[in-house]
C-alpha cells in the first residue's frame, strides 16, 4: 500500500500580492478590495469588510504596530531634536514642550497605519485564518 505523497497535501491556495495589501492597510482600507474601511474606530478593526465581505475578525496585530510606531517616532524625532538644538539652541522648556507634543502626535498618527499594514501582511500571507 504505497500512498502517493502528493495526494497527502491540500492544494495550495492562490498567492495574494503582499505590497498592494500593505499599501491598502496603510490607507486604512480593506486588504482584499481596497475599498472598504478597515477600522470602526481609532484602532478597532471591523469584523468584516463592508464592501467585499472579507472576514477580518481573525487579524491579530498585537504589539507590532506599537513597536514600529515607537521605533520610527524615536528615530525621526530624536534626530530632528538634535538638529534643532545644534542649529538654534532653543530654551530647554521650548525644546521639551514642542518635541513632547510632536512625539505624541506622530506616534498616534502612525499607530493605525502600522496596524493596517500588519493586517494587510497577515491577509496576504494567509496568517491567523485568513
Amino acid at each position: 500500500m504505497d500512498i502517493d505523497q502528493t495526494e497527502m497535501y491540500l492544494p495550495a491556495a492562490p498567492e495574494r500580492p503582499t505590497w498592494p495589501a500593505m499599501r491598502r492597510g496603510l490607507r486604512h482600507k480593506c486588504p482584499s478590495c481596497g475599498e472598504g474601511a478597515l477600522f470602526e474606530r481609532y484602532l478597532k478593526l471591523r469584523p468584516e469588510c463592508p464592501v467585499c465581505g472579507e472576514d477580518l475578525s481573525h487579524a491579530r496585530a498585537d504589539d507590532g504596530p506599537a513597536y514600529l510606531s515607537i521605533l520610527l517616532t524615536a528615530k525621526v524625532m530624536g534626530t530632528l531634536q538634535l538638529l534643532v538644538y545644534e542649529l538654534w539652541q532653543p530654551s530647554p522648556w521650548v525644546l521639551a514642550t514642542s518635541f513632547s507634543i510632536g512625539v505624541v502626535i506622530m506616534a498616534l498618527a502612525l499607530l493605525p497605519r502600522f496596524k493596517g499594514m500588519i493586517v494587510g501582511i497577515q491577509w496576504a500571507k494567509r496568517m491567523h485564518g485568513f
